[in-house]
């Protein structure tokens, strides 16, 4: 079955490309700024954050060597996250009037969006090449590029397998049960705030665990149980700290992403011939 299904994969992997090529000229089709979007939308979000969170939790140099960067560092691959995992749950649906009409193997409609976001995301970087290249040489501020950098695509890669099959799982869901899409907005919601974006969890819930409440244990459990926490913290660690990434922050996002990925390519195998009698 497994050789079964990677021949059918090249078969039409050209329709693969075209759906991706497709997504990415409609994403900004109507808008007056187009494709610049990609750099202003990070970059505008990064200062409203830097501005409201900055001087509270800025200051400790220490853990945070420059706010902006550790900001933006988590802002795109959590824009990346939502933006793959969202488009991918519509996809079925949006292609309704082609999937009715010729048969295409289902999975390339949410595989083709997570890839668009992806090729977005990857334009998107260069916002932080800029913010690093400024910071770098143009302030004081103790930021240096390390050989760790060029680790950073282990996080990237981890943060892809993750949004292919949850957008996967999201997209089967959808299908039978459309409320998915509100109850995800939701979720997305407080993902945000589970996942350290604008805060490190020392300056939240302190260095020393005894000193910790019940409830604020129980709260970090389930921080650091997110595996977007060590997708974030081990892109942050190659890009800014200048540090080896820690080994829980690398294999437990990967074997999580597996997981959620072999989960999605079975949903799909059971239930894509019933998608036509629901769309």
């Amino acid at each position: 079955m497994v050789k079964k299904n990677v021949k059918n994969f090249f078969k039409y992997r050209y329709l693969l490309q075209e759906i991706v090529r497709k997504n990415i000229k409609l994403q900004y089709r109507n808008s007056v700024l187009g494709v610049f979007w990609t750099f202003l939308q990070p970059l505008l979000t990064v200062l409203v954050l830097a501005v409201i969170f900055g001087a509270i939790f800025g200051r400790n140099e220490e853990e945070v060597k420059c706010f902006p960067i550790y900001l933006l560092c988590g802002r795109l691959m959590f824009e990346f996250y939502t933006q793959a995992t969202k488009r991918a749950m519509r996809s079925i649906r949006s292609s309704a009037g082609v999937i009715k009409k010729v048969y295409v193997p289902k999975y390339i409609y949410p595989l083709g969006n997570v890839i668009s976001s992806f090729v977005t995301f990857l334009i998107s970087l260069s916002v932080l090449v800029l913010f690093l290249a400024y910071y770098i040489n143009f302030t004081d501020k103790d930021i240096h590029l390390s050989h760790y950098i060029l680790y950073s695509f282990v996080p990237i890669i981890n943060l892809l397998l993750l949004s292919t099959g949850v957008g996967m799982i999201l997209c089967v869901l959808e299908v039978f049960f459309k409320d998915i899409e509100y109850l995800y907005d939701v979720f997305c919601m407080l993902l945000f705030y589970m996942t350290p974006m604008f805060y490190t969890v020392t300056s939240v819930f302190g260095r020393d665990p005894a000193k910790m409440s019940t409830t604020q244990q129980a709260f970090l459990f389930i921080i650091k149980g997110n595996p977007l926490y060590g997708i974030v913290s081990s892109f942050r660690n190659c890009v800014l700290l200048a540090r080896p990434m820690q080994p829980i922050h690398v294999w437990y996002p990967f074997v999580f992403s597996l997981v959620m990925l072999g989960i999605g390519m079975l949903m799909f195998y059971k239930k894509q011939d019933k998608f036509i009698l629901h769309i």
